[in-house]
This record gives C-alpha cells, sequence and structure tokens, in this order.
C-alpha cells in the first residue's frame, strides 16, 4: 500500500513541476554545487526539459528521435534515468543546442554518473533514502521538524545507536556501527569551512522528554543541541507541550533547499518508504507551515534554557 501511495504522490508531483520549471538557466554556478550525483542528475534533466519546451518539442517527439519511449525521456527529465552519451548528443541536435552549452551538459552528464560517498556503505543506506542523502550533500539550507527523535543531523552516536536498535530489531552490532558513521558522515557538512550547511531544527518537545538510550545519553544528546545551536550556521528551537494544537501535527518532514529554486523538495519519511514532493504549491505550503512552526517554538535563549533543565535531570 505504501508503494502504490508514494507512486500517486510523485507522478503528481513530476507533472506539477514540468509545468512551473520553464526558465530555469544552467549556469555555472549551478553546477559547482555540489558535487553530488543525484543532484547533478536532477539538474540536467531539469535543463534537458527546458531546452526541449523551448524548441517547442514533445516528449513523443523527442522519444521518437532517440527511439525511446515518452517514458523514457520523462524519467530522464525527472532524474530517474541516466542520459547517456549519445543520447545528450542527440538531444542537443534536436533542440538545436549551439556551442559551447553542449559542453557544459557533458560534464554534467560525467558527473550525475559518479558514484557519491554513501555508496560504500551499500545497503546501510536503501535506494529511496539514497536519493536524499545525495541532495542534502548539496542543498545550502535544510529546514526540518521532528516529533519522535532529535534530527538525524544533530544525534550523537549513543542516541544514533539506540534509535537504529529499536527501530531495526534485527540489526547485528556491526550494521548498527554502518548507520552510526553514515549519521555522523552527513554532519560533517555542518562545520564544514568551505560549504556549510545551514539548518533551521524545529524539535517537538516530546522527542526530547522520550529516553532515547537511557538517561546519561539524553544529558550527553541535550548537550550536543546547546553547541550545536551555538553555530553561526544552525538554529535549533523546541516546540514545547504548551504550544497546543500546531500546523505539523500530522507528520514530521524536511526541506530541502537549494540555490536554484526549483530544486527545493519536500522530504517525509514513512516505514520503508519516503515521499519527495517538489510540486511549487507543495513548497509553498510546507515552507509556511515551517514558519509558522517557529513563531509557535521556544526562542532561542527559551530553547538553550529547556535543554540545560533537561540536561540536569
Amino acid at each position: 500500500m505504501l508503494n502504490s501511495k508514494f507512486s500517486r504522490w510523485g507522478v503528481a508531483g513530476e507533472q506539477f513541476c514540468r509545468v512551473h520549471t520553464v526558465g530555469y538557466l544552467l549556469t555555472e554556478d549551478a553546477m559547482a554545487t555540489g558535487p553530488s550525483p543525484t543532484v547533478r542528475r536532477r539538474q540536467l534533466g531539469m535543463e534537458l526539459r527546458r531546452l526541449r519546451e523551448a524548441a517547442h518539442k514533445s516528449q513523443q517527439e523527442a522519444g521518437e528521435w532517440l527511439g525511446v519511449p515518452a517514458t523514457a525521456i520523462s524519467k530522464m527529465e525527472t532524474g530517474k534515468q541516466r542520459v547517456t552519451q549519445a543520447y545528450l548528443k542527440l538531444l542537443c541536435q534536436l533542440y538545436n543546442v549551439g556551442s559551447p552549452h553542449p559542453e557544459a551538459l557533458e560534464r554534467l552528464r560525467r558527473e550525475a554518473d559518479q558514484r557519491g560517498w554513501w555508496a560504500s556503505y551499500g545497503d546501510t543506506v536503501p535506494s529511496w533514502f539514497a536519493s536524499y542523502v545525495g541532495m542534502e550533500t548539496a542543498a545550502a539550507e535544510v529546514w526540518t521538524y521532528e516529533t519522535e527523535f532529535v534530527p538525524g543531523l544533530l544525534q550523537i552516536p549513543a542516541y544514533i545507536a539506540a534509535v537504529t536498535a529499536a527501530t531495526n530489531p534485527a540489526a547485528t552490532p556491526e550494521r548498527i556501527q554502518r548507520f552510526v558513521e553514515v549519521r555522523t558522515a552527513r554532519q560533517q557538512r555542518l562545520t564544514s569551512e568551505a560549504d556549510p550547511l545551514t539548518l533551521r531544527a524545529v524539535v517537538n518537545e516530546g522527542a526530547l522528554r522520550r529516553e532515547v538510550g537511557g538517561p546519561e545519553v539524553m544529558r550527553a544528546q541535550a548537550h550536543r543541541l546547546i553547541e550545536a545551536a551555538k553555530l553561526p550556521n544552525v538554529t535549533v528551537q523546541i516546540l514545547p507541550f504548551t504550544a497546543g494544537a500546531h500546523p505539523a501535527m500530522l507528520s514530521a518532514f524536511t526541506m530541502l533547499r537549494f540555490p536554484e529554486e526549483p530544486m527545493n523538495t519536500v522530504y517525509i519519511e514513512l516505514d520503508s518508504a519516503a515521499l519527495y514532493l517538489e510540486a511549487p504549491l507543495e513548497i509553498k505550503r510546507y515552507t509556511a507551515t515551517f514558519e509558522r512552526l517557529t513563531n509557535l517554538a521556544l526562542d532561542a535563549e527559551g530553547t538553550v534554557n529547556l535543554l540545560h533543565q533537561i540536561a540536569g535531570q
């Protein structure tokens, strides 16, 4: 049933996104972000779609030119199918793309074929989550609201291990350690000197009151959040119980934000699956929801005070 739900959301998002990305321009700055193969493939697909529409060609016409179904063109344009060098050359011919644009597209195509750092972790990073990791690696900002957990980018190793053991009861100690390694690797961007990730995190108070791993782990986790909040690129806010009803009571969510606005994505994790929402109306709705949450949440001083209270328990 989850797969069916995921497919319906995905198709709707793709169709809406196709309508609203005309005018997206591939630039040297856009190509410099990352690099993340996942994002590179999406960037290439978006640019190929823009070029096709500028040339007034349909997906059916492009498919006939390549000798493939129109659905294959759709998958290339949404980053779900690899674009070969031969296909790229033929599409540039059909769309009448002049130099030096084909060379820039070919460089982007090669980067899209590279392996991301997370590929070395094998099945520790499932396919439905690999897309998220690839996008997070290249995102400029992450806005996240969590209900049950401390956000993954702020979890300490002992907390990661406890969550993994609880949610993956069959996991061996070796596999749990691999989960810890993947998550701590993702956290490195928060302190990167070259390209630090901006993180805005709103955490439900219940996630901090739940003793994951025991009192000592939670005290250490609270101290970690206090230290993280001191970073200039990190904002942590607690949504207190006293806030009452709020606009995100149905689920946690994460927004990945990029310099290229059409790349912005909302990620909602399910049980062994995920939703990736890209429609402009969905992005606008979740942006408004997140801003409302920040207004309801404790400010920086109130958050740190509550974290010190939790750490002292």
